[in-house]
């Protein structure tokens, strides 16, 4: 049905009018619902808002009986209102009596009426309330309608929000939510932060939603949607030998999104209607998080979460840049839903203070980025993007776990106490760099940096480290939307050599999939990508990347030392395969340039429960081994890592997890397979402590977590804790983690943190 442009103009211009008198909310609210009944035709119009517990309060009517306001309470899922809450999407209904969700409420007066037309009142993803039509005839409320009241309720949410509907009812427009917050998350990254918020989602003031000059918004709308469409287009647009075979099923379908004229079209009535470009795709994101939300089939939550991404697209590129996010403020915390490594590596130059993410789990591949950058991170908390606006003050307290939104003045004094005790931990754990790291008993212990950007190297010599056990190549892949080219995969692992300064550096060949999606290659959809396609399997199934890298890496090191590890390595065969392919770049450069590496160490990470059980099969062809601990524990555990509510359910430092290294440091001993452990795991004092008295003498870690474990090898006489520590592993307890941390108390082990 066409748009009734003319009245929906009108009530537009009239709903400005009010948002821009003086009033409380609740005069306000009661202007909202008679302009929408006269102007609507509708007999009836209410607003039910969200209070504690999940109820729904009628708030605001007019139709109904006025008595009912602040009277009428609807349980979470009562009644149509209800069951409007619920879905998070609009509802018609003809006859809404004979609805079976319908919930009669005698003392509303509702009974003449039977037409009903309900809209959630949406913000950030969150339902704040239901808006609601009502007619005395049964009859369809027409598209035009439906859009019409959308449009309303998005405005409405921005006159509601965090308003008490409590206070509401009794002429009070007191606000809830806008002094101190506090909210806990997962610690992804130590530190303390302290800063202004900036959302990582585009935020659209309330001063824009309507459109002053509505040929000019539709122009506006116009030229972004042809930029976003042509940045995209130019991301499909590679060489097909660089692409080789690769499905591109996800990125064609992602390009199909963008030119969906029913998209745009729906874009372009929101401006009709008198919305501006910005609050017209703001009112398509809103929808398109609702339905994220109660999603539960995995393909269509991937196609909500591209139109969401489009969306945020489409509003930055209204902003007048190139649809990447900008961080203006000198002292920023990064606020986000969710973010991407790829995405997280945009923000890598911007001085951030401290990230936050509502979605994230302790090993994702953001969280490794995170703290790559060095910059204290939270992620795990609920709620986070619907309790926090853009520019409030917050603390960021990545020690305790705790997030402070809108602190005051004496929750910052306490903040700045703590800074200061930070930076004296953190110079005494710079006396230790340049001492070695040697057990009271005199065992060494090589720490290793984990490292994959070009700032991570910096720290090598700042850090004290070893040399770089661990540097992932797929950032450089991560952060192009064109496959890198052979001459700039060779600069980047010469510079890495080079300021290596003669220390070894092990390079991790790349390792995609999972949530490490490559702009360039896309791969089919699958429902376990954690489990799929991915890694060594994906390397193996592309010779021609998978060599062109192999060659880099041999080109790069001239005629001085490579180590080079493939990851996720599950039977045998993957790794002589992987080695075969090196080999073969090795003769070549040989034949080519004369040159090859004077020495050549080829590694393998362990990385599935598999290989544990095959390395009988790699004694004598394999020169070293190293466990993986962020992928070996989520297919040990069967959790996860990147579901939040899963991934740090099962520890580490537990009975199974300790026999099962062990056996895997006993089998590398009997058949002399050098062995080492890298991961977030090898992070923590504790976690580290128990791989030195498992055999494992050489660790690679984050660069902040070097001081605190050189402090812990320096403290341990590691034979003596070693023996108690084996015993206590053959008869444990339920509370194994605590039995640790006591056993390290009484032998005096300067542990940081539990």
């Amino acid at each position: 049905m066409p748009y009734n442009l003319p009245a929906t103009r009108l009530l537009m211009n009239r709903l400005r009018q009010v948002m821009a008198e003086d009033g409380d909310t609740r005069f306000r609210l009661d202007q909202v619902v008679r302009l929408i009944a006269s102007t609507m035709v509708a007999d009836v119009c209410s607003i039910y808002l969200r209070i504690n517990g999940g109820e729904l309060l009628l708030i605001a009517t007019e139709g109904l009986k006025p008595e009912a306001v602040s009277t009428t309470r609807l349980g979470a899922n009562e009644g149509l209102v209800g069951l409007v809450a619920k879905r998070a999407e609009p509802m018609a209904i003809q006859d809404a009596p004979r609805h079976p969700s319908f919930s009669y409420r005698p003392e509303t007066g509702e009974d003449p009426f039977h037409a009903f037309l309900g809209m959630p009142i949406l913000r950030g993803g969150r339902v704040l309330g239901v808006l609601t039509v009502q007619n005395r005839t049964e009859r369809a409320y027409g598209d035009d309608e439906i859009d019409t009241l959308q449009t309303i309720a998005m405005v409405l949410a921005e006159i509601v929000d965090r308003m008490d509907p409590e206070h509401i009812s009794n002429g009070d427009s007191h606000k809830r939510e806008r002094n101190l917050a506090t909210l806990s998350g997962r610690v992804l990254c130590e530190g303390l932060g302290y800063g202004r918020a900036v959302l990582h989602d585009p935020v659209v003031p309330a001063a824009k939603f309507f459109a002053a000059d509505q040929q000019l918004e539709a122009l506006r709308l116009t030229e972004a949607l042809k930029g976003l469409r042509e940045s995209v287009d130019n991301m499909m647009a590679l060489d097909g030998a660089k692409l080789g075979d690769d499905p591109r099923d996800v990125m064609e379908t992602y390009r199909l999104l963008a030119h969906d004229p029913s998209w745009a079209e729906k874009l372009r009535e929101g401006v009709r209607s008198g919305l501006s470009a910005e609050a017209s795709v703001d009112r398509a994101r809103r929808e398109h998080r609702a339905r994220l939300q109660s999603a539960r089939d995995p393909y269509l939550r991937e196609r909500l979460n591209d139109l969401e991404d489009l969306d945020n697209r489409l509003l930055r590129v209204l902003a007048g840049d190139d649809g990447k996010p900008q961080i203006s403020e000198e002292r920023s915390v990064l606020v986000a839903r969710r973010l991407g490594p790829a995405e997280l590596l945009d923000y890598a130059n911007a001085g951030l203070r401290a990230i936050l993410m509502e979605e994230a789990a302790i090993s994702s591949h953001a969280a490794i980025v995170a703290r790559a950058l060095g910059i204290p991170t939270l992620g795990g908390i609920e709620g986070l993007t619907t309790r926090i606006d853009q520019g409030d003050w917050v603390i960021v307290d990545a020690e305790k776990g705790t997030l402070h939104i809108r602190p005051d003045d004496s929750l910052y004094d306490a903040y700045k106490g703590r800074v200061a005790l930070r930076s004296e931990r953190q110079a005494t754990y710079a006396a230790l760099r340049g001492l070695p790291a040697k057990t009271r008993d005199g065992t060494h212990v090589s720490l290793y940096l984990n490292a994959g950007l070009d700032l991570d190297l910096e720290m090598l010599d700042q850090a004290g480290a070893d040399g770089v056990g661990l540097f992932r190549t797929e950032f450089q892949f991560l952060v192009s939307e064109t496959l890198p080219r052979l001459g700039d995969q060779v600069a980047l692992y010469r510079r890495v050599l080079d300021r290596a300064a003669g220390k070894r550096v092990i390079f991790r060949t790349v390792d995609l999939g999972g949530d490490k999606v490559l702009p360039a290659l896309n791969t089919a959809r699958e429902e376990n990508p954690a489990l799929g396609w991915r890694s060594i399997r994906f390397a193996l199934d592309h010779k021609g990347l998978f060599r062109r890298q192999l060659r880099a890496l041999v080109r790069a090191a001239g005629t001085d030392p490579l180590t080079v590890m493939f990851p996720m390595v599950t039977v045998p065969s993957e790794f002589f395969d992987a080695r075969d392919l090196l080999m073969k770049e090795v003769a070549w450069s040989e034949e080519r340039t004369g040159k090859s590496p004077s020495r050549l160490e080829v590694g393998v990470m362990l990385e599935t429960p598999a290989l544990a059980f095959s390395l009988s099969e790699l004694a004598g062809d394999v020169d070293f081994l190293s466990v993986g601990t962020n992928d070996l524990m989520q297919f040990f555990f069967a959790a996860d890592r990147m579901t939040p509510s899963v991934s740090d359910r099962y520890d580490l430092v537990s009975p199974a997890g300790m026999r099962f290294l062990k056996q895997v440091s006993d089998d590398c001993t009997t058949h002399s397979i050098r062995m080492s452990a890298c991961g977030e795991a090898t992070a923590s004092p504790l976690s580290a402590l128990c791989f030195l008295a498992l055999g494992f003498h050489a660790l690679s870690m984050p660069a902040a977590a070097i001081g605190p474990v050189k402090r812990m090898v320096r403290s341990v006489d590691l034979e003596a804790f070693r023996n108690d520590f084996l015993k206590l592993l053959d008869k444990p307890n339920e509370a194994f983690r605590n039995q640790v941390l006591a056993l390290a108390a009484d032998h005096e082990v300067e542990l940081s943190d539990g």
